[in-house]
């Protein structure tokens, strides 16, 4: 994600949830929800069977009989053949397939919220894997971006629409893109039903920023991972002041409101006072170097395979 990329995106959301909300005065959402149900139901087991591939096959046996295989489409003659994908899977990968899809069938049923939330933490997770920022720079214009874009979409937007767009969209849209937290359990347990949310991208957006500190401590060549704690820690007291406003004030909250000054500040703060403020605002996380140096370790990896053979 380059900085142009970073000064567009609020720009780009803004329109994608007016959309949505526009299209869900106009149209029935009974029907767009149960589109958008099997279309996440797809793109949910897929999440979900990435993250938890590690841990199902961790725990089937070793006596389990397993087979590797291979699936390859491609389009074109074989001389001037396209690959399209090229996928390689064992039965290990299907038994975890199997589970998931198990879940993603609950979730079709029921719509409980721990099925919600099992395929939201898995987008969660994988966004953040997926999604990198080139520098911190980059990163501080678009928590930026979001920042004015969050405030004006759950506040602003009640006065110039006459309703609060994003809970409305929110509350509308049927899918897991929000993790949901009961706030009756106690009484109801499972069955609970009175929630409160928090939408992927405040999770996302603020995630890959803090990834990007941690790449930054690690280029420092330094034992601690003092950048990366400290947006962590400044994360989580965010989003506990976001949930005690929430409550106090009995109102929905933008998040990032909270989240993006601490997220930002903190590290911000810290470089300040240890001189390293131009060195990371300077920062740069390159992908070229990253596969050159991959490259280079890998050849250096065979080199010393072959002297032991």
């Amino acid at each position: 994600m380059t900085s142009k990329d970073a000064a567009m995106f609020p720009i780009i959301a803004s329109c994608t949830l007016f959309g949505l909300y526009m299209f869900f005065q106009i149209f029935s959402k009974e029907y767009i929800n149960l589109l958008l149900a099997f279309y996440f139901f797809f793109l949910g087991v897929l999440a979900l069977a990435h993250i938890l591939s590690p841990v199902v096959n961790a725990l089937i046996p070793a006596s389990f009989p397993n087979q590797d295989y291979h699936l390859k489409f491609a389009q074109g003659k074989p001389d001037k053949e396209e690959e399209l994908m090229d996928y390689h899977f064992d039965r290990k990968d299907l038994v975890c397939l199997g589970i998931c899809t198990a879940i993603g069938v609950w979730y079709l049923m029921k719509k409980h919220w721990v099925a919600n939330n099992l395929f939201g933490l898995a987008f969660a997770l994988n966004g953040v894997e997926l999604l990198q920022l080139n520098s911190v720079t980059t990163g501080c214009i678009l928590l930026g971006g979001l920042f004015i874009y969050d405030i004006f979409w759950v506040f602003g937007s009640s006065q110039v629409f006459g309703t609060n767009v994003m809970v409305s969209v929110a509350k509308s849209f049927e899918a897991p893109i929000k993790l949901v937290f009961p706030q009756d359990i106690l009484e109801k347990g499972l069955e609970a039903n009175n929630f409160a949310m928090l939408g992927l991208g405040d999770i996302v957006i603020p995630g890959i920023f803090i990834a990007l500190l941690l790449r930054f401590d690690v280029s420092l060549k330094k034992d601690s991972k003092l950048y990366f704690y400290c947006s962590f820690i400044a994360y989580f007291v965010g989003l506990l002041v976001t949930i005690f406003i929430m409550h106090v004030f009995k109102h929905a909250q933008p998040a990032l409101l909270y989240l993006v000054p601490a997220c930002v500040g903190a590290p911000l703060f810290v470089a300040l006072v240890k001189g390293e403020l131009v060195q990371m605002s300077g920062y740069e996380d390159s992908p070229e170097e990253k596969t050159a140096e991959g490259t280079a370790n890998d050849k250096e990896g065979k080199q010393e395979v072959k002297k032991d053979k």
